[in-house]
């Protein structure tokens, strides 16, 4: 995919498979809601969780999303980097409104309010931030010669 066709797929993606390494050293893969943010991926989740543990301990991740059901329409984008937690609240709670927006259709004039109302969550949350180090792409779509 050109970068154009990435960045399309990915904001107009719904779950993102995030990699983390577990404490064992086996990847420990789980499913997140994602928003692009400046070039960037940004998630959220709690402190405490074994992935924000994870990535403490060792920020090298992999994250992946796919499609397609036939073996011809199989799409899916794979990044790998650092990640970055953020504890900053502010950025907390602005990437937890735009997954609220993304996700659950918060409508963009509760938005405000929103951010406000999480700001009692942010404490225990932290923000994931993924600058995207190596991109590698694949749609089979375009492995069909049209006619």
């Amino acid at each position: 995919m050109t970068p154009a066709e990435i960045e399309h797929y990915l904001a107009e993606a719904s779950t993102m498979i995030l990699t983390t390494i577990g404490p064992d050293g086996v990847p420990d893969p789980v499913g997140m809601w994602f928003v692009l943010r400046d070039g960037d991926i940004w998630m959220r989740t709690y402190g405490a969780s074994q992935k924000a543990v994870n990535i403490a301990r060792d920020p090298r991740v992999a994250v992946l999303v796919e499609s397609g059901e036939s073996y011809a329409e199989l799409r899916g984008v794979q990044l790998t980097g650092v990640m970055e937690p953020v504890t900053d609240e502010d950025i907390i709670c602005d990437i937890a409104v735009q997954l609220l927006v993304k996700y659950e259709g918060l409508a963009l004039e509760y938005v405000e309010a929103a951010r406000e109302a999480y700001r009692s969550k942010a404490p225990k949350q932290v923000a994931l931030r993924l600058r995207p180090e190596r991109t590698v792409s694949w749609d089979h779509r375009k492995l069909i010669p049209s006619s």
